[in-house]
């Protein structure tokens, strides 16, 4: 086990009650520097990046995407438009909302 350098600078910060009682209540840890610590650092002692956002998406993902959208928006406007009998728009209906039961498992996998 690594042993942690000596702890021998200090850092003062000046806080309201109600800030004090705020972080209280949010830490989880009896010791309130010690939970303020691995919130401002990293384990190895690094400042903890901000992220600045979600990674950039892949453009080819994105033309597929864009492509399945268009095909969607094309079967909704012939279920509109009246050119199918009940039947056949029942069918597309369905098969839609088996696509949105398997976007949604995707979803969860992904959170």
């Amino acid at each position: 086990m690594a042993t942690q350098p000596k702890r021998e600078k200090i850092i003062k910060i000046r806080v309201s009650p109600e800030e004090l009682e705020t972080l209280k209540w949010r830490c989880p840890k009896p010791q309130l520097a010690e939970w303020m610590r691995e919130q401002c650092l990293n384990p190895d002692g690094d400042w903890v990046r901000q992220s600045k956002g979600p990674e950039p998406a892949d453009p080819a993902l994105l033309r597929q995407l864009a492509g399945i959208g268009n095909n969607l928006n094309q079967v909704a406007r012939r279920v509109n438009s009246g050119e199918w009998g009940a039947a056949d728009r029942v069918q597309v209906i369905a098969a839609l909302a088996a696509v949105e039961r398997e976007l949604a498992e995707l979803r969860a996998l992904h959170r």
